[in-house]
């Protein structure tokens, strides 16, 4: 399985700033001593019309020549930096590249180690997000698929967002877009104090745990599937809705985390849909509690790649001409 990363463009921020910078490098540590099978690229920088796909050439600029004002440097949370621009385009370059690898070998899973940058708007960032990857990836993957295709109907993508936090930034860019289904299960009263209409928002109250939780997803998925028939999915695996988040509110177990993530993948599988996930918030108290989450989550799409690969080793089998074959034939 494919996971491509940026965790070398550390922003200098301020001492006390809330901030994990470094559970991104440590992530790909754990991963790569613990999840071998797991395949890590450094991600290519999005290009400005890979941006603009979604995001308005001014606030393109902006980021890129360090003219944000400063009340959209505060909204962001980040002081702007080279390495902050830079940072944020790769963020977006590994969930392209996550999309092309499963778009391109017809299904699977691939993931950014970081990435779900949800708060970002067309013109603006906010809760520590620049540009929106998965709103760029799936415009990228429709207009990739439209060239490809001969068909007038863009591809359909569906945005399971699962971070703790509403995704109001994607359900802005998608609002009234019949070809993107925006699905946020989220804290009811914790940030973005002012949401957006999401095709489909599930608001949970504090204290929410596994059980309660789970239903929650289960019917949401059941929704999903009555509304809409999607060819690609962008899953946003938050560790935020854990009860040792910080900023969650929610009371969600290890346990209850990955049959989280079992059940999006499987849901996913069983309609052998490609899936490209991101990891979203993650902000522990104790932040080996927040990477525990984010490696079972590596670990649970590990065991479903291994089904996808099953599936094209059988197909290639049946594929093969049955017969008599001639280890030494006779000249």
């Amino acid at each position: 399985m494919h996971a491509f990363y940026a965790d070398h463009f550390v922003l200098p921020l301020p001492s006390g700033h809330r901030f994990p910078m470094a559970k991104y490098a440590q992530l790909r540590e754990r991963l790569a001593r613990e999840c071998p099978e797991v395949e890590m690229h450094e991600a290519l920088p999005a290009s400005d019309g890979e941006l603009t796909l979604v995001h308005t050439p001014a606030y393109i600029d902006a980021v890129a020549s360090g003219t944000l004002s400063p009340a959209l440097q505060r909204e962001i949370g980040f002081p702007w930096s080279t390495a902050m621009a830079e940072r944020a385009r790769r963020s977006v370059g590994a969930t392209l590249q996550a999309a092309r690898r499963v778009m391109g070998q017809g299904g699977g899973l691939a993931a950014n180690l970081a990435g779900g940058t949800h708060h970002a708007y067309a013109d603006k960032g906010g809760g520590f997000c620049v540009f929106n990857d998965f709103a760029v990836a799936a415009r990228l993957m429709q207009a990739e698929h439209a060239r490809r295709h001969d068909r007038r109907e863009p591809l359909r993508v569906a945005i399971v967002d699962l971070d703790v936090h509403q995704g109001n930034g994607t359900a802005r860019i998608f609002a009234g877009d019949a070809s993107v289904f925006t699905l946020s299960l989220h804290g009811a009263k914790n940030f973005p104090f002012r949401k957006e209409p999401s095709d489909l928002d599930v608001e949970l109250p504090d204290g929410c745990a596994d059980d309660d939780y789970l239903h929650a997803l289960e019917l949401a998925l059941d929704e999903l599937d009555r509304r809409f028939e999607p060819e690609l999915v962008l899953y946003l695996a938050g560790a935020d809705p854990h009860e040792g988040d910080r900023l969650g509110r929610l009371k969600l177990s290890f346990d209850g985390l990955e049959a989280r993530d079992r059940r999006v993948m499987d849901w996913a599988w069983s309609r052998r849909l490609p899936l490209v996930f991101a990891m979203g918030g993650g902000y522990g108290h104790d932040m080996e509690s927040t990477l525990q989450v984010q490696v079972n989550t590596y670990r649970t799409a590990l065991a479903f790649e291994r089904r996808w690969q099953g599936q094209a080793l059988a197909a290639e089998a049946a594929a093969t001409p049955q017969g008599t074959h001639w280890h030494n034939p006779a000249p």
